[in-house]
């Protein structure tokens, strides 16, 4: 067995390599991380035939292996993606660098002066499913934070991983860092998922991105503290005032604009005043876009007419399901009550919208709904590190510790206390 070989699965030196590499980011400066970010955006297009000659391997391999077309698309890279990546990471070079960030700074009345500074969370886990650009954009936020990384993909993506882990590697190296601040597991070995659990000397925070086993397991198993969320079953409410052209745009777009992620819209629920004007409508811009539209009972009997098999009635398990694909539930409520309890019951906490043009309406659902991100008149599609201007995104957490929603380089960081004396005895 090759050295490199060895390295690559032995956990508990990759820790230790890990560790050293976070002790050394820690102390770079804002320019050497930059440095390293602006190499690896390079990168991305000067190594494009590389990375998608190793994706190309992965495509069809995962395809013969039955992935469904959710878990496909997520794979599938190509020019666009790739450009679209090193944008993301351009973007996190140009984002103020919370570290050493004070804040919180005040004078107590025995003169000490009193603060907090922001310092990285040290060595972050990322454990994760099918999305190589998790790779690069876990991997970039982590490196501008200060924060050294371990990284596991699934064997599905494995050689797509492997060529982005080693394309940032070179980067970070080109520009004076650890090359170990980013590490790839690329033996696929289910029992390393194991191991990494338990590695809690080794890591301080571990971010599962996956399926719904692959979260329970993490939060189940592991013995250091887990960021949870990406399940995200949204929802968007089509008040009784709701403009008809608005409440088509988001419904649709929320919906059709990318159906196979976790922002995706997955229940309308519709008021009842306004469902015989507005779900014909945006019925008829999903059915042109293709969806599947399961309709409960109210709602079938404004849409059976259309007589249209893609149509069909609710079942028990249509509500609090997270489709990822061409299909949506629709419920008619008769209140804003209503609808808010239905999201509690069923929502996953991870992104709501209203469509209304009732203001008090629109405050009320802000201040009710408890989820990461509650919307007014917009799409859940916005709910995106990059989006929301952050640069890219580790996880979208549903968590209410620590870190909620698309989280960036702040959520990567802690902070410590920083108090600045004359001599000051306490008596």
């Amino acid at each position: 067995m090759s050295r490199q070989q060895h390295t690559t699965t032995n956990l508990a030196v990759i820790g230790q390599r890990a560790r050293v590499a976070a002790r050394q980011l820690a102390r770079a400066s804002t320019g050497a991380k930059n440095g390293a970010l602006l190499n690896i955006a390079a990168a991305l297009k000067e190594r494009e035939a590389e990375v998608l000659a190793a994706n190309a391997q992965d495509y069809p391999d995962a395809k013969a292996a039955g992935l469904s077309p959710a878990w496909l698309d997520r794979l599938l890279l190509n020019p666009e993606r790739l450009a679209g990546m090193a944008d993301d990471v351009r973007n996190i070079a140009a984002l103020p660098d919370p570290i050493g960030e004070e804040y919180d700074v005040r004078t107590l009345p025995n003169g000490l002066r009193l603060g907090r500074r922001r310092v990285p969370l040290g060595v972050i886990g990322a454990i994760y499913e099918s999305r190589p650009n998790v790779t690069v954009d876990i991997a970039s936020l982590c490196l501008k934070s200060g924060n050294a990384v371990i990284l596991r993909g699934g064997s599905e993506a494995l050689r797509s991983n492997t060529a982005l882990a080693r394309l940032v590697r070179d980067a970070i190296a080109a520009a004076g860092l650890p090359g170990d601040a980013v590490q790839f597991v690329e033996d696929t070995d289910r029992a390393l998922v194991g191991q990494m659990l338990k590695m809690r000397d080794a890591i301080d925070l571990l971010i599962p991105r996956g399926g719904p086993d692959l979260i329970r397991r993490v939060a189940q198993e592991a013995t250091m503290p887990v960021v949870t969320g990406g399940i995200g079953v949204c929802h968007a409410f089509v008040d009784q005032s709701a403009a008809l052209q608005m409440a088509v745009d988001i419904a649709n777009n929320s919906k059709v604009q990318r159906p196979t992620v976790c922002n995706a819209l997955d229940t309308l629920l519709v008021h009842a005043k306004a469902a015989p004007t507005h779900l014909p409508e945006i019925a008829k811009a999903w059915l042109r876009a293709g969806v599947e539209i399961h309709a409960d009972r109210r709602a079938m009997t404004i849409l059976g007419p259309m007589e249209e098999p893609r149509i069909k009635p609710t079942t028990d398990d249509d509500w609090g399901r997270e489709f990822l694909a061409l299909v949506a539930a629709v419920k008619i409520v008769d209140s804003l009550d209503e609808a808010i309890a239905h999201i509690e019951r069923y929502g996953s906490g991870h992104t709501e919208v209203i469509i209304t043009e009732d203001y008090s309406n629109a405050l009320r659902f802000l201040s009710d709904v408890d989820s990461a991100v509650v919307m007014v008149n917009a799409s859940t599609r916005f709910t995106d590190g990059a989006e929301f201007g952050l640069g890219a995104e580790v996880a979208i957490s549903t968590n209410k510790m620590h870190a909620r929603g698309p989280m960036g380089l702040r959520e990567l960081t802690s902070y410590k206390w920083t108090v600045m004396g004359a001599g000051q005895v306490r008596s």
